[in-house]
C-alpha cells in the first residue's frame, strides 16, 4: 500500500473579489514533488457532505462550525482558528486506519490525487482483465516511473553477470534481467497507447496539452532506446559466453594434435632479411619464446583497455540516470508552472470583469 501525502495548510489568503473570503492554501508533499492548492471553507462543507454521501457514514471528524456575526477576512484570530481545525480536520481523515472516506472520488478529486482505480497501486491502472489504458496523467507518471525502475533493475544484473565468474550466477543473472527488459517491452507498449489515450477525450481522459504530451513522447522513446540497447548487450554477453564455453571445451587431445601437426611441417628455416635486432640474435625457441612474451603484453594492454572502457560506460550511464532525472523535474516543475498560469488567467479574466 502506498504512503499517503503529507497534508497541512500553513497559510490562508484574501481573495481579490468585490466580496473577499478566505483563503485557505493546502499544501500537499508527495515523494517526488509539493504542490499546493486553495480551497475556501464552502469547498469544505461540500467535500464533508459528499465524503458522508460516498462513504456511508461522516468523518471521523468535524468541521469547525460556520459563523454568522463574524468574518474571517475580518478577524485573523477567528481565521486562524478556522485554519487550524481545518488542517486538523484533513490530516484526521488522512491518517485514520479506516480508509474508506480516503478511498472515495470526492476526497482524491478535492486534493487533486488519482482516481480511486488506482488508490492501492497506482501503477497497475493497466490490467490485463480490464485492458483499459492509462487515463490519469499523474498515473501515466507512476507508471513511467515504475518502468525506469524496471531498466535500472535489469542494468544492475547485467551488472552482475559481467562481474560473476561462475557459470550458474551468469545464467541467473541473464535470467533476471530478461524478465526486467520483458517487463519494461510491456510498460512501454502501456505507457504508449496510454499517452494516445491522454491526447484525446476518450475514456474520459484528462487531456493534456501538446508541450506535454510532446515531452511525454520523448520520455517513451528515450526509454525505448533504452530498452532496446539493454537486450542488445544482453544477446552480445550471451554470445561471448557460448563462443568461451567452445573453446573451453577444446581437449587436450585436440591441442596435442594441432601441436605435432604444426611440428610435422617441412622445415623452411628462419627467412633472412626479414630479421630484427632483437630476433637476430634468438635461436628458434628463443623467437618463439619471444613472440610468447609480447603476446602477453599485448594481452595486458587489452585488459587495461577494456577496463577504462568499462568505466567510460559506467560513468556514461550514470549520466544518462541523472539527465533523465533532471528531465523528469524539469517536467513536474512545467506542469506546475501551466497549473499555475491557468489560475492566473482565471484571476485576470475576473479581475476584468470587476472592473
Amino acid at each position: 500500500m502506498t504512503s499517503q501525502p503529507e497534508i497541512s495548510i500553513p497559510t490562508t489568503s484574501t481573495s481579490t473579489t468585490s466580496r473577499p473570503y478566505t483563503i485557505y492554501n493546502i499544501t500537499l508533499r508527495l515523494p517526488l514533488r509539493t504542490f499546493t492548492l486553495q480551497k475556501r471553507y464552502s469547498d469544505f462543507t461540500t467535500l464533508h457532505a459528499t465524503l458522508t454521501s460516498q462513504a456511508g457514514a461522516p468523518p471521523p471528524v468535524s468541521l469547525p462550525p460556520k459563523t454568522y456575526f463574524s468574518r474571517t477576512t475580518s478577524s485573523p484570530a477567528l481565521a486562524e482558528s478556522r485554519r487550524i481545525a481545518l488542517q486538523t480536520y484533513l490530516q484526521t481523515i488522512n491518517t485514520d486506519p479506516d480508509d474508506r472516506w480516503r478511498n472515495t472520488s470526492a476526497w482524491r478529486s478535492f486534493l487533486n490525487l488519482p482516481s480511486s482505480n488506482s488508490n492501492h497501486n497506482p501503477r497497475h491502472t493497466t490490467t490485463s482483465s480490464t485492458k483499459q489504458p492509462i487515463t490519469d496523467p499523474i498515473v501515466w507518471l507512476d507508471y513511467h516511473r515504475d518502468l525506469k525502475s524496471q531498466l535500472h533493475s535489469a542494468r544492475l544484473q547485467l551488472t552482475k553477470r559481467d562481474q560473476a565468474t561462475a557459470a550458474q550466477a551468469q545464467h541467473e543473472c541473464s535470467a533476471e534481467a530478461k524478465k526486467h527488459l520483458v517487463k519494461a517491452s510491456s510498460m512501454i507498449s502501456t505507457l504508449d497507447t496510454g499517452l494516445k489515450t491522454l491526447s484525446s477525450d476518450t475514456w474520459g481522459a484528462s487531456k493534456l496539452g501538446d508541450g506535454e504530451l510532446r515531452r511525454r513522447g520523448d520520455l517513451i522513446s528515450s526509454a525505448r532506446k533504452e530498452l532496446e540497447g539493454l537486450e542488445t548487450l544482453l544477446n552480445a554477453m550471451v554470445a561471448k559466453t557460448s563462443l568461451d564455453g567452445a573453446i573451453a571445451q577444446a581437449t587436450e587431445g585436440d591441442k596435442d594434435k594441432l601441436v605435432h601437426a604444426e611440428a610435422r611441417k617441412p622445415a623452411t628455416g628462419r627467412v633472412l632479411g626479414k630479421e630484427t635486432d632483437r630476433t637476430r640474435a634468438l635461436d628458434n625457441a628463443g623467437v618463439l619464446q619471444l613472440q610468447q612474451q609480447l603476446m602477453r603484453e599485448q594481452d595486458e594492454d587489452v585488459d587495461v583497455l577494456a577496463q577504462a572502457v568499462a568505466r567510460q560506460k559506467k560513468i556514461g550511464m550514470e549520466i544518462q540516470e541523472e539527465l533523465i532525472v533532471q528531465k523528469d523535474l524539469l517536467g513536474l516543475l512545467d506542469e506546475d508552472v501551466d497549473r499555475v498560469q491557468g489560475k492566473m488567467d482565471v484571476a485576470r479574466k475576473r479581475i476584468g470583469k470587476i472592473s
